[in-house]
């Protein structure tokens, strides 16, 4: 028998090399403000906002600068003290194109005018989900799904449960890890916000078994606390994707196509409870995040507290630049994060990592016939067959393609990572989802 303790965790997956050793020790310190911040308009899923500023105008730190009436929006606010330079169309972290406040921050900058809150206890739901909004929270995991459309699940799927993502399973990425370490008793408070929101009466915080030293201190923070636990899950990639995590922890199945609230779950991001926690308690919206600027290709890796809108380049400055020969640049974590062609681009809400790899990293192998070694079919922690998939987009069978669970792909990347022949699986997944959404529309 093995003398390994058996954590928490689901069947499928992977365990790429962690790095996090790079970062984990780095406390967070603020990036100094740029010369120039470009707050895109719109940084959740849903509708977009309509600024409500112009060329000219004076905003505050904190101030409310895009708006829209849309349930399923998220306002976004000026990050900085400043005179807004215009609004203009740049390219967005994904390549699209997206409309963004570009804004002048003065000289010295004030901190923010902390408002006074009620405490945590004392909130109704209304209250919490009304905080929510006006605060432009979204999921800060990556995902960007607005944190108060989340928090009112339809009234036949009552949550009984609330789970932290706490995992943070990505490699490379430390900044969950050090907002548990630096700020355990605002990520619990944040919870207990949340479970009011939903009406939950018991809440978890699934850390990964990587990070003992956040798992002691947000148990500590949360004693006394009897509606809410700290579990320990295996150190796998994604064991913090959502349906995995709350099989992990519960046993629950959330069936394809539908959302954890199908099973009584709501799922939230260490970061957004903290970003709840200033919000209800300081009246302090969404301006700024906590991410992890690492990797082989960065001279001192560490974790800094960010303005919305700072360029890329601003935060690899901060970490003493690049060395070695550039390779590549990635916004967010590596398996899911986005590649980027110019270190210009502004962080936003959904930003975790900047990432830096020198040129000798980068595998840059051609593309070979599928081996039919299976791999991808073991890999796959959503039980699908991702070479089916590839096979079918390849044939332009988007039938195919939807039958064999396209739709169901979340885009973890582990069948990529496996697969023998470099087949670039996700990039045909998302080329599926793009035709078969169309071919719907129609």
């Amino acid at each position: 028998m093995s003398g390994k303790t058996a954590y928490k965790t689901f069947k499928g997956g992977i365990h790429p090399p962690y790095n996090k050793e790079l970062a984990r020790e780095s406390a967070i310190t603020p990036c100094p403000v740029p010369a120039e911040v470009l707050i895109p308009l719109t940084q959740h899923i849903g509708a977009p906002n309509e600024p409500l500023v112009a060329a000219g105008d004076r905003v505050e730190v904190g101030q409310k600068i895009g708006g829209s009436e849309a349930f399923v929006s998220a306002p976004v606010h000026s990050s900085v003290a400043g005179t807004v330079k215009g609004i203009k169309e740049i390219t967005g972290f994904t390549g699209a194109k997206v409309k963004v406040v570009a804004i002048t921050p003065d000289a010295e900058q004030p901190d923010f005018a902390k408002q006074p809150g009620k405490d945590v206890d004392s909130y109704s739901d209304e209250e919490v989900r009304a905080i929510a909004r006006e605060a432009g929270l979204v999921g800060m995991g990556g995902a960007a799904f607005p944190t108060h459309v989340k928090l009112a699940p339809p009234k036949d799927k009552p949550v009984d449960m609330v789970i932290i993502n706490a995992c943070e399973c990505e490699p490379f990425l430390t900044c969950d890890h050090r907002l548990m370490l630096e700020r355990p008793t605002d990520l619990v408070h944040g919870l207990k916000l949340l479970l009011k929101a939903v009406g939950a009466r018991k809440g978890i915080i699934g850390v990964e078994a990587n990070k003992m030293d956040a798992v002691e201190a947000v148990r500590a923070a949360a004693q006394g606390e009897t509606d809410i636990t700290v579990e320990i899950l295996d150190v796998k990639y994604p064991e913090g994707a959502e349906k995995m995590l709350i099989f992990a922890l519960t046993r629950r199945k959330v069936p394809p196509g539908k959302l954890p609230s199908e099973v009584g779950c709501v799922v939230q991001n260490v970061g957004t409870a903290v970003a709840l926690y200033e919000a209800a308690s300081w009246g302090k919206p969404l301006y700024e995040r906590v991410i992890t600027v690492s990797g082989p290709g960065i001279k001192e890796p560490g974790n800094l507290l960010v303005r919305i809108g700072t360029p890329m380049s601003a935060l690899i400055d901060a970490c003493g630049g690049l060395q070695g020969e550039p390779g590549k640049v990635i916004m967010g974590g590596p398996m899911t994060g986005w590649a980027q062609p110019d270190t210009a681009t502004p962080v936003v809400k959904g930003t975790s990592g900047v990432l830096a790899f020198t040129a000798d990293l980068i595998d840059v192998a051609d593309e070979h016939e599928c081996v039919r070694c299976g791999k991808c079919i073991d890999a796959c922690p959503m039980f699908l067959q991702p070479n089916f998939i590839v096979q079918a987009v390849k044939k332009e069978l988007w039938d195919k393609a939807e039958m064999w669970g396209a739709m169901d792909c979340f885009e973890c990347g582990c069948c990529s990572f496996t697969c023998p022949a470099y087949i670039p699986h996700v990039t045909y997944v998302r080329e599926a989802k793009a035709d078969i959404a169309a071919l719907k529309k129609r």
